[in-house]
């Protein structure tokens, strides 16, 4: 009996032992001072967040931010500019009154130009404007595309970890592009939305998909068919010729579909104005080519040295740039594996195919095209501003040639009317953009897998 409580006694006073030893250590821990945080803390924070592209989200949701404040002011403190809007107005309101003869469509600045697409869309914002009478309303709408294609453009840049997230800053920095957006109304806008939403579709491996979406931006405007190039080559070394030929046909269908109100009745009508490529543009207008005479301007020979510049530039690049991407050494090997590849290895290939082989290949081939255009006027700003951060991102330029390009060509933009200095300061910009892609980021053995 003696033995047990003597146990009791000595198990007792271990547990108070142990139970005073766990206090005090809990006690001497509550005493330790805390570390104080680094003065260089925030200085580290603000690093990350600009440059580790694990952070490109949290980047991208404060610009958004940023984004929805200052369309707001934009709105509510600079007049609103009439330009085409009323225009628009009028060849849409000839269609919903029966209309189906594009020849028929006018407005105060000409002929209805646009294809079917476009009527359908600012048919309904005829409706949800009051009959295209209240602007306000027109604004707030194009302030919403505005910040969805900025989303969709957030999303496509975050899909190449290569790129920093402070690019995406460059890319809300310019004047003219919220102008073009939320002062003017503009289709051009509308038909890039389509064409970045394409975009993010092929990223995402969603072939149909990003089909569907590049016919509904070329039913828009037929800028859109800049991109087609690297799309088409894209598709090919993505599905071969059985899938492209699928895609192509999905494609070319859409464009039936939405043209039947006018093909059925007007066909000749509609080819010649929806997809007018020999339209004449007046040189009052032009952004690029200021420093020359009218004359020179309005010159077939001009038209014919641009055109041929245009293709050499463009073949070169298929050939000797996108063509040598990842495993394939050349455009015979292109041509052959999607000829001969089964669907399984096309399959495969696309599933290696990194993302900045899509979005070099696409913006290049849009840009190509600006660079080499019979004239850009400045709502044309729209079809490339966007992409350039990206672009200029995938050269060796120095970080400070890249900035100082963008800040020159968005000042070429923004001095209204253009002068030969503009004029010239954008197109020496654009040929050392397009010499720096040439070039590319790194040699080409080095992108190979």
């Amino acid at each position: 009996m003696a033995t047990i409580k003597s146990r009791s006694t000595a198990a007792a006073s271990s547990g108070q032992r142990e139970h005073h030893g766990l206090h005090h250590h809990q006690h001497s821990q509550s005493e330790t001072p805390s570390k104080p945080l680094s003065i260089l803390r925030p200085i580290k924070l603000v690093q990350e967040l600009l440059f580790n592209h694990a952070h490109i989200w949290k980047l991208a949701s404060l610009l958004f931010l940023f984004e929805v404040l200052l369309n707001i002011v934009i709105i509510k403190k600079i007049a609103y500019t009439e330009i085409d809007w009323k225009a628009y107005m009028q060849e849409v309101s000839g269609y919903l009154n029966g209309e189906t003869n594009y020849m028929k469509l006018r407005g105060d600045t000409g002929p209805l130009v646009y294809p079917a697409g476009f009527v359908y869309v600012y048919s309904a914002l005829y409706y949800l404007t009051d009959l295209g009478k209240d602007i306000l309303t027109g604004q707030w709408m194009f302030m919403g595309l505005y910040l969805v294609t900025l989303g969709v453009v957030f999303s496509i840049y975050s899909k190449d970890k290569s790129v920093p997230p402070y690019v995406l800053i460059f890319v809300c920095l310019s004047r003219r592009l919220h102008s073009i957006y939320v002062l003017r109304l503009f289709n051009d806008p509308v038909a890039m939305f389509f064409m970045y939403a394409a975009t993010l579709a092929f990223l995402h491996k969603r072939w149909t998909l990003s089909s569907i979406l590049f016919s509904l931006a070329v039913s828009i405007k037929m800028n859109i068919l800049l991109f087609f190039p690297a799309f088409g080559f894209l598709i090919w070394q993505t599905q071969g010729i059985v899938g492209t030929i699928f895609q192509l046909i999905i494609m070319v269908l859409i464009q039936v579909l939405l043209s039947l109100p006018f093909t059925l009745t007007y066909p000749e009508s509609y080819l010649r104005k929806a997809f007018e490529f020999s339209r004449i543009f007046e040189y009052k207008w032009t952004v690029n080519w200021r420093f020359l005479d009218e004359k020179t301007f309005l010159s077939n020979e001009l038209s014919k040295l641009l055109l041929a510049g245009h293709f050499i530039v463009l073949f070169s690049f298929v050939f000797l740039r996108w063509s040598r991407y990842g495993s394939s050494y050349g455009i015979v090997a292109v041509v052959l594996r999607g000829l001969t590849a089964t669907k399984t290895v096309l399959s495969i290939h696309a599933q290696y195919m990194k993302p900045n082989h899509v979005l070099t290949a696409l913006f290049t081939s849009n840009f190509i095209g600006i660079v080499f255009a019979r004239s850009l006027h400045y709502q044309f700003y729209a079809w490339y501003s966007m992409t350039l951060p990206y672009l200029l991102w995938q050269t060796r330029l120095p970080v400070m040639v890249r900035v100082l390009l963008l800040a020159v060509i968005e000042w070429s933009w923004n001095v209204f009317p253009a002068t030969p200095a503009s004029s010239q300061a954008l197109l020496g910009s654009h040929l050392v953009i397009l010499a720096g892609l040439w070039v590319g980021r790194s040699s080409l053995r080095a992108k190979r897998d």
